[in-house]
């Protein structure tokens, strides 16, 4: 199981950019922040609450199964974002973990593209 951590609901994003853009903190300006939920979730845990989300409007998704291949050049095996520059200086405090972000995401897809 590879923990990733690339993914971020984009209300945590949009979250860390209003507040980037309307601090009066001198010393958060002009800075590079890492912007995550914080936690790690293996490619195995997206697979299932992406398959979770799907297999009751989509009864076929209750058969998939993931595939494993070998790792390429240049994966990032294992990733976790340092997060407490944002929260130290801009209060950044992310809202929506992968689960969460993946519910609310969910039943916008499968409402509009259905």
């Amino acid at each position: 199981m590879t923990p990733s951590n690339g993914i971020c609901f984009i209300d945590n994003c949009v979250q860390a950019n209003l507040l980037a853009a309307t601090t009066e903190k001198e010393k958060a300006a002009n800075q590079v922040y890492n912007i995550a939920f914080g936690e790690c979730t293996t490619l195995n845990e997206l697979f299932n609450f992406i398959k979770e989300r799907v297999v009751d409007s989509h009864l076929s998704a209750k058969d998939l199964e993931s595939t494993y291949r070998d790792f390429r050049t240049g994966d990032v095996r294992h990733s976790l974002a340092d997060i407490s520059k944002a929260q130290g200086l801009i209060g950044y405090q992310p809202q929506f973990c992968v689960r969460a972000g993946l519910d609310k995401a969910a039943k916008w897809y499968l409402k509009n593209l259905s």
